[in-house]
């Protein structure tokens, strides 16, 4: 594959968890657990070809709708992988930050992130973004409040300014829209997934629920954005 085939920026909406884990006859939390597995090996594989960006929707700000067993079981294990990848993160020098608000997370979760940034924060290679109590609405909401409290209510509002005031903006440090939106499970949806960014990625479904979603097919799904021709709203010459 070419360099400069390769995708600078892969987004994933890893779905699928819970029915894994009810094809098994297990509780949902044993899903979220596989599916944490897959995403280290997700994480390990696009930090190894060159991913210069790595999103995933890890949970929305419509998951604490969910019953508060699996919620808290999802942030118990945001701990455990904290804990068992922070050292190898580092050593691969992939820098985490986090998209959304994240301090309204349990004590124990929310300690274990700002771990995570602190540890990671002069790193300098693939730049691995979890989105966490992430809502794409409540972001532009959050960007055009911002935007109006600073440079008050008669501000001429353009992209480029919108831009930098998302959680991908100045603060996460200008991360580019992302090239190529995965999501797995057979849904077809962004589901309040970087709504604003997405403005011309290029989507891949596959029917794959997230725990079976392996690094062989991740690899195969990058190689074949290589093929496809983007246009960005234009005529190809």
């Amino acid at each position: 594959m070419g360099e400069n085939k390769l995708p600078r920026h892969v987004a994933i909406i890893m779905d699928g968890n819970g029915r894994w884990a009810k094809k098994r006859l297990l509780p949902r939390v044993a899903g979220h657990n596989a599916g944490m597995k897959s995403m280290q090996e997700i994480v390990r594989r696009a930090s190894d070809i060159g991913i210069e960006h790595l999103t995933v929707y890890a949970f929305s700000t419509e998951n604490w709708k969910r019953a508060s067993e699996e919620v808290n079981g999802i942030f118990g294990l945001l701990v455990k992988y904290v804990a068992s990848e922070l050292a190898e993160i580092c050593e691969k020098n992939v820098k985490i930050s986090v998209l959304g608000d994240y301090e309204a997370l349990p004590d124990e979760a929310r300690s274990s992130i700002k771990k995570a940034l602190d540890d990671t924060r002069d790193n300098t290679g693939m730049q691995f973004n979890i989105a966490l109590n992430y809502g794409s609405r409540a972001e532009i909401l959050r960007a055009a409040n911002r935007i109006v409290s600073e440079h008050g209510a008669d501000v001429e509002f353009t992209e480029e300014m919108l831009s930098r005031y998302l959680y991908t903006g100045e603060e996460n440090g200008n991360i580019p829209d992302p090239d190529l939106i995965i999501r797995t499970s057979g849904e077809e949806r962004l589901s309040n997934f970087l709504l604003w960014q997405c403005a011309y990625s290029e989507f891949a479904f596959t029917d794959t629920l997230w725990p079976d979603f392996s690094p062989g097919e991740f690899q195969k799904i990058v190689e074949s954005f290589g093929t496809r021709e983007r246009r960005f709203g234009g005529r190809l010459k």
